[in-house]
């Protein structure tokens, strides 16, 4: 019985050790839900309006607010 537990307790080990690890050659794929871009205000009201959330007269007004709001370079 306590060769079962040894085995088992090897299989999980093995299995975390390779879940966890990455190897340096090996691409990662792309990134998970967790991570995204930064989408600036002007990229967000842009994409809510080509996929149909806003209405053009609801962009035009928040496009105008979002430049009258915009820090002036220097």
């Amino acid at each position: 019985m306590p060769i079962v537990w040894i085995v088992l307790l090897g299989l999980v080990v093995w299995a975390v050790v390779r879940l966890t690890q990455h190897s340096p050659g090996r691409d990662s794929g792309p990134p998970g839900p967790g991570w995204q871009s930064r989408e600036t205000p002007e990229e967000i009201l842009d994409r809510r309006f080509a996929s149909g959330e806003i209405d053009a007269d609801t962009y035009t007004e928040a496009r105008e607010r979002l430049a009258a709001h915009r820090p002036k370079p220097p």
